[in-house]
């Protein structure tokens, strides 16, 4: 495997370059977790660093690789969206914004 040597910003890590695996793709991670051991012997804490692209030349505007910035909530976890999910509006339940039943909506006469 290649490794690509990729700088961390914030955090832990902030100021270090660390060698990351790439993958087949020829790109590092989208997220890099980081268990730091406790002393009281709980879970370790870990650390999430989500990848960014590091900057981008001026003349062509290509860019110049990735870095790593610190995210102190954590990875942000996603449900996989399925074709015949409905989409997520945003909105709760108490509203009554659901599909069909027709409750609360007003008829016009046509």
């Amino acid at each position: 495997m290649r490794t690509e040597n990729t700088p961390f910003t914030g955090g832990p890590l902030d100021g270090r370059v660390l060698p990351v695996l790439t993958g087949p793709t020829g790109h590092p991670p989208k997220w890099y977790e980081v268990p730091v051991p406790n002393d009281d012997g709980r879970p370790p804490t870990v650390h999430a660093y989500r990848r960014v692209p590091a900057g981008y030349t001026k003349r062509l505007g290509l860019q110049r690789g990735w870095e790593y910035v610190y995210e102190p909530a954590g990875r942000e976890r996603r449900a996989p969206k399925w074709p015949w999910s409905k989409p997520d509006t945003g909105r709760g339940d108490a509203e009554g914004g659901g599909e069909g039943g027709g409750e609360g909506r007003e008829r016009h006469p046509a």
